[in-house]
This record gives C-alpha cells, sequence and structure tokens, in this order.
C-alpha cells in the first residue's frame, strides 16, 4: 500500500529561516555562488517583515572566514561557529525548542555536504524542511541535483526563494503582504536568470 505524502506547510510563526556557511573565503569558488547569496538577503530581509528568526552558521571560520559582507545577520538569535557539517549544533537545537519552531527554510552551501546533513537531521529529529533549490549551491554543480534528491527522497520539500515568500502569506490580505509583493518585485530580474533553479530544474524531471 503506498503512503500518502506529508503535506507540509509553512507559518511565519512556527519557522526559521537558516543560513548555512555562506562565508567570504568560498568567493569565486562556489558555482553561481553570487545567487545564492542574493536568496538568501531575499529571504534574510523577507524574515525581518515576517519576523521569522533566522539562525547562522559558519564552518570553521578561521579557514573560511565569516559570513559574506553582503549579507545582515545582524539580527540572527543564533549566529555560532562550527566544525560539525550540520547545522544542528545544541545551540541551534535549543533555539528551535524554545521557539515551538515546526518548519526550517534552509540556504547555503555546500548542498552535498552542511545543507544535506543539516536537512537529514533537521527530519530526523521530525522538523519540516524546506529547501530553496535557487539557494543552494556546490563547488561542482553536478553534487547540487544529487543533494537535492537525496533530500527530497528522505522528506524534505524542495521549492524555491519567490514560492516560499507567497506561502509564508498565503492570503493577499495578509497584513505583510505589500511589503512582501515588494521584495518579490525588486529580486524579480534576479530571479530570472538564477542559473541555479534552471540547473536544478532540468534534472527534476529524472528524480
Amino acid at each position: 500500500m503506498s503512503t500518502i505524502p506529508k503535506i507540509a506547510k509553512v507559518a511565519p510563526q512556527s519557522s526559521a529561516l537558516f543560513i548555512c556557511d555562506i562565508q567570504e573565503r568560498f568567493k569565486g569558488v562556489i558555482w553561481q555562488y553570487p545567487s545564492v547569496i542574493t536568496v538568501a538577503n531575499k529571504m534574510i530581509k523577507a524574515s525581518k517583515i515576517l519576523d521569522i528568526p533566522v539562525v547562522v552558521t559558519e564552518q570553521y571560520p578561521k579557514a573560511f572566514g565569516p559570513t559574506v559582507q553582503e549579507l545582515d545577520v545582524s539580527d540572527a538569535v543564533v549566529n555560532r561557529a562550527k566544525t560539525k557539517f550540520s547545522m544542528y549544533i545544541p545551540e541551534v537545537a535549543n533555539a528551535l525548542k524554545e521557539r515551538n519552531t515546526k518548519s526550517v527554510i534552509l540556504v547555503g552551501i555546500e548542498s552535498h555536504v552542511c545543507v544535506l546533513q543539516t536537512a537529514l537531521d533537521l527530519l530526523e529529529n521530525n522538523y519540516d524542511v524546506h529547501v530553496l533549490a535557487d539557494g543552494v549551491s556546490s563547488q561542482n554543480h553536478s553534487e547540487i541535483n544529487v543533494a537535492i534528491a537525496r533530500m527530497r527522497s528522505a522528506g524534505a520539500t524542495v521549492t524555491t526563494s519567490e514560492s516560499m515568500l507567497f506561502q509564508l502569506c498565503q492570503d493577499a490580505k495578509h497584513e505583510k503582504f505589500k511589503a512582501i509583493s515588494g521584495l518579490v518585485k525588486e529580486y524579480m530580474e534576479a530571479t530570472k536568470v538564477n542559473q541555479i533553479l534552471q540547473k536544478v530544474s532540468s534534472g527534476m524531471a529524472n528524480l
């Protein structure tokens, strides 16, 4: 008997945005890194509008530097250095429990290492995970499709940043919809030229 897939919806009051290891030293190394930074920026701005807590990690910053200067993460509820590949470290786990978080929106790098292991740990601990396909990448772009397929098969929802913004509002009558709509328009051109999404979409038919 087939199992009916879980419908994972998001709501601002029970969600958190995870910014996974978007650090300075990876510039010029990660495939289409500027696109990842753009999507992260859009989602951070949306989080401020919708009062969604932001969680930031940096993978061994002594070697890979701080979070890129393009991202304002000064309001993050957690901002921690780590050596573990997964973001699901004790400080992060505690922050999620304290806020009764149900859903995590995940962007960052690398798709097949830290992003993947973060998603798997969160799923194992019964969180709904929403991976933004236009907001994750790796040094080797062929790793992206494989990692996304792995996360989907484990139970993560794969979506896009623009779709996520509308999911968070749900209704044009939402009190913050005008601000979110303005954010969508602000990033519309960047969304159109996002090569990561085009690359990932081309492989979805095989998943």
